[in-house]
């Protein structure tokens, strides 16, 4: 199936192409949306901000600068706590990355990306957005300022956004290139564990599949996302090639994923609630 494309909303400065892999379900307190995003031309950028939900970030081609003289290199990955600011980031025309947003450890859960539009699009019709900020006059002709993801989040939920208290006191990188293959049961299969956050048990994983070694998928006890960044696999029959995503529900295997060249997906297990 044809992975659905797009352009995110005019809240942030510049162009940011997506194209939506996977999405959850909406209203559920582990809704996620699992996207490849593109920065076209001209870049694309947005001021210190935090989010109500949790990210994961997997750089596939350049650098990623995502604060003020502190950047990203292409192959690291990236845990973004919810209530944690970072930015003002300032994505360079061309940056290629994979991003997971779902929601986090608190409950908050997450927006879907066509709420948030619905809410961009009737938010432009009583101000306008600049620099990520929305801007508008109230009833009396009082100018008001808001940041833009606060406004649509507002717009689209009739709720005030409020943040749950910060597990964190920055964004977490992690270098994959850094950890030890790990093999696993499985003959011809190694992960590379980067990371497990909060009581809710939020995982990330490499793990290689080598040439006509197979792993089994489903067998965890949370929604698994699984991104094929190099390589090619076999499911049920079927042969896919990078950049393809698959999800599985917790308990749903085993489902074999088999190596037909050598391959490496990366893997989010998703807070378990």
């Amino acid at each position: 199936m044809q992975a659905e494309s797009g352009v995110v909303g005019s809240m942030r400065e510049g162009v940011l192409e997506l194209k939506i892999l996977l999405t959850g379900e909406d209203e559920s307190p582990n809704n996620y949306c699992l996207q490849m995003n593109r920065t076209g031309t001209g870049g694309w950028g947005t001021p210190r901000h935090r989010h109500n939900f949790d990210q994961v970030r997997y750089i596939l081609k350049g650098d990623y600068p995502y604060a003020k003289g502190k950047s990203m290199p292409e192959g690291w990955v990236c845990y973004f706590p919810e209530s944690v600011h970072y930015g003002p980031q300032e994505r360079p025309e061309g940056l290629e990355m994979l991003t997971c947003q779902f929601g986090g450890a608190s409950g908050n859960g997450f927006l879907s990306v066509a709420r948030r539009e619905a809410a961009n699009e009737a938010l432009k019709k009583k101000g306008e957005f600049k620099n990520g900020i929305f801007t508008y006059l109230d009833e009396q002709g009082k100018r008001h300022n808001q940041d833009g993801s606060e406004a649509c989040f507002e717009e689209a939920t009739g709720q005030k956004l409020s943040f749950a208290k910060a597990r964190y006191d920055d964004i977490v990188l992690m270098n994959p290139a850094s950890y030890d293959w790990i093999p696993e049961v499985a003959p011809g299969v190694a992960t590379r564990w980067l990371g497990t956050f909060t009581e809710r048990k939020t995982r990330i994983a490499l793990t290689r599949i080598e040439q006509d070694a197979t792993f089994s998928a489903g067998e965890e006890d949370a929604i698994e996302l699984v991104f094929l960044s190099k390589g090619k696999l076999v499911v049920n029959g079927q042969e896919y090639g990078p950049h393809t995503a698959f999800e599985f529900l917790a308990g749903e295997g085993p489902i074999s994923l088999k190596a037909a060249a050598e391959s490496e997906i990366l893997r989010i297990l998703l807070p378990r609630f």
